[in-house]
């Protein structure tokens, strides 16, 4: 059977940073998720979405997902070594819980003619094959302005800066912007692209993910980055300024959670998840996140 200490051990042997510093780059919030074993995270950085839908907002989260998010330490917690982990759980009744967390914070944005990047230093959950069919772990953004409305998605803009399913050797990034469906970003699929972690797996090893919206060019740009290699952009001119402009020179607020099931890892396996074989108890664990600002 496989060990959840095992997890914890490998996890805690890996070592754990603080948010960089970046030449170029002021630091402009962060949490390294430092403090007692099996507390909640900070209150004054996170708020902790819980149940399946926002209050009056779209079921399942708008995606399909299946699990109920919670505020338990079970589902969520700091292991007291500074690390956040996020943990998927299935209960008797057959009922998947895991956690969702949002920044307090909803204006990090690039001015006019600077730079911001947005990035973390994640752990996927270590699991792979029939076993992970369902898994959906992701770090991302929504425009500040969808918090209280809920109706006004894709318009106010997302950025997945890392998403990953059903333990695919393979980090997405995606951009949602305009009107769903269709649209310049193409929704409800957004404009993504992806590719496999370097140097070792994505699952089970830290990656840092980032993001960074440049403002100092022409047309202006959005950049995804692993481990500090670009391999997605969308340009301004791809969607157009005035979609640009909704969905990008606005405050975000940023947001990491374990989903299971949804559209996403139902569109890659070619049907619904979470199987039968689908097992719970794999975290995923985030060193640090950080909003950086030129």
């Amino acid at each position: 059977m496989f060990s959840q200490k095992l997890i914890a051990l490998v996890a805690a042997a890996l070592p754990v940073l603080a948010a960089p510093s970046i030449p170029g780059f002021t630091l402009t919030w962060a949490d390294d998720f430092n403090g007692p074993a099996n507390s909640l995270p900070n209150s004054a950085n996170w708020l902790i979405d819980v149940g399946t839908s926002y209050p009056g907002g779209p079921a399942n989260w708008g995606t399909g997902e299946i699990q109920t998010y919670t505020n338990s330490p079970n589902n969520i917690k700091l292991t007291g070594d500074g690390v956040l982990q996020i943990t998927p759980l299935k209960e008797a009744s057959g009922r998947w819980t895991s956690a969702r967390i949002e920044t307090q914070r909803n204006n990090f944005q690039a001015q006019e003619g600077r730079k911001m990047r947005i990035q973390a230093r994640i752990i996927m959950p270590q699991v792979g094959g029939q076993e992970a069919i369902g898994y959906w772990p992701a770090f991302w953004t929504l425009g500040g302005n969808y918090r209280g409305n809920y109706q006004n998605w894709p318009s106010v803009g997302e950025f997945d800066i890392m998403e990953n399913v059903n333990g695919i050797n393979s980090v997405w990034g995606v951009m949602h912007c305009g009107v769903n469906p269709g649209g310049p970003c193409r929704e409800t699929d957004g404009l993504p692209n992806n590719r496999a972690c370097p140097g070792t797996a994505c699952q089970g090893n830290w990656h840092e993910y980032t993001l960074e919206v440049d403002r100092t060019v022409t047309p202006e740009v959005a950049r995804w980055f692993v481990d500090g290699q670009l391999y997605h952009q969308v340009t301004e001119n791809t969607i157009g300024a005035s979609t640009w402009a909704q969905a990008v020179q606005h405050g975000h607020f940023v947001l990491l959670n374990l989903a299971i099931g949804g559209a996403f890892p139902n569109n890659q396996y070619k049907s619904a998840t979470p199987i039968a074989a689908t097992v719970p108890n794999r975290p995923m664990y985030v060193d640090y996140v950080a909003v950086y600002n030129s």
